[in-house]
């Protein structure tokens, strides 16, 4: 069985490692999406994979370091790709998560990034 839980989160961010041409190299901002997908077997007390207020909680301290920050100085997200952020999020969360599959994260409704470890 797979589970899934969305986020959201608004943070600016500047890529430092693109011409200073590229429009991402300036500072902007994104309205984030994050997902995150878990596997396993359902509970035959509970009936959850997951009891999705535990990913809430598990979640939540990472939610914290992002929302309304500058991604850039978040340590580990200096190159705040989303590529880099789906990675980062996937090795804080995966300790407290160990059924995490899959962490996607959306920089808008079209373009998006998926780790799975």
């Amino acid at each position: 069985m797979k589970i899934t839980q969305a986020f959201t989160f608004e943070a600016a961010h500047r890529l430092p490692h693109v011409p200073d041409t590229h429009r991402c190299f300036r500072m902007h901002g994104h309205s984030y999406r994050v997902e995150l997908t878990l596997e396993g077997p359902v509970d035959p007390a509970t009936g959850f994979v997951v009891d999705f207020f535990d990913v809430e909680a598990a979640f939540g301290p990472l939610l914290q370091q992002l929302d309304h920050h500058c991604l850039n100085e978040v340590e580990g997200l200096e190159n705040p790709t989303a590529e880099h952020i789906a990675a980062w999020i996937w090795s804080r969360v995966k300790p407290s998560l160990p059924l995490v599959a899959l962490v996607r994260v959306f920089e808008t409704p079209m373009s998006w990034a998926e780790y799975g470890g």
